[in-house]
């Protein structure tokens, strides 16, 4: 029970040391010009180039993934390490987009917490009752910008598991054998992919009437 109560107390310290540097990041960062809203919208660019990065990681494992499970020659090894390298490299990118789009949620939730407690500062009501309509549009258009994005973010760990499941398979039998018991995950994994990059274009483009509108 005692290491439970400390886990806990621990985990609670590393929060809210971090909620601390948060608004201390942000301070700074207003002291400067950059209000929340600023960096709000940059952090939505910020996830969507990280989301055309992914995608380009994506096909390009899948691209090298095909090449290894139709080779012909016995450099097999070879092939297996292009394969490796290019799964690390998409989950790398892959855990690039979550932190982009966690750290996006971040400024997005302390921006709109900032807006509520500012509306009690209005004396005018007019000014006050627009403000808030503001605020629930912003929020109404952000919220299912932030779904779209989440959405396509889940859609990464199948596919994600998929290639680490034949990276290990390869790692422990890298033989023809081997190759040929994996040639048929290549079609489902081209159809996942295609999807997701679907799902990402369509986050990416709700991003877009996102940021036109914030501005």
């Amino acid at each position: 029970m005692k290491k439970i109560l400390l886990s806990t107390a621990s985990l609670f310290m590393i929060l809210l040391f971090s909620g601390c540097a948060n608004s201390m990041y942000y301070a700074g960062m207003e002291k400067a010009g950059f209000h929340k809203r600023d960096i709000m919208v940059s952090r939505v660019q910020g996830v969507q180039e990280s989301q055309k990065d992914a995608q380009e990681e994506f096909k390009s494992a899948l691209e090298q993934f095909g090449t290894l499970v139709n080779i012909k020659d016995t450099d097999l090894k070879k092939a297996y390490e292009k394969f490796n390298d290019e799964y690390e490299d998409v989950k790398e990118s892959a855990e690039d987009l979550t932190s982009r789009i966690d750290k996006l949620e971040d400024v997005s939730l302390a921006l709109f917490e900032e807006w509520e407690d500012e509306l009690d500062l209005y004396k005018n009501q007019k000014l006050k009752a627009n403000s808030q309509k503001n605020l629930r549009d912003t929020k109404s258009r952000y919220y299912k910008m932030m779904k779209s994005m989440r959405t396509s973010e889940k859609s990464m760990k199948p596919i994600l598991d998929t290639f680490q499941d034949n990276v290990l398979v390869l790692k422990h039998s890298l033989n023809a054998q081997a190759i040929g018991a994996l040639q048929g995950e290549f079609g489902t994994l081209k159809k996942e992919i295609s999807s997701l990059v679907a799902k990402m274009n369509h986050s990416i483009k709700a991003s877009n009437t996102f940021i036109k509108e914030m501005k």
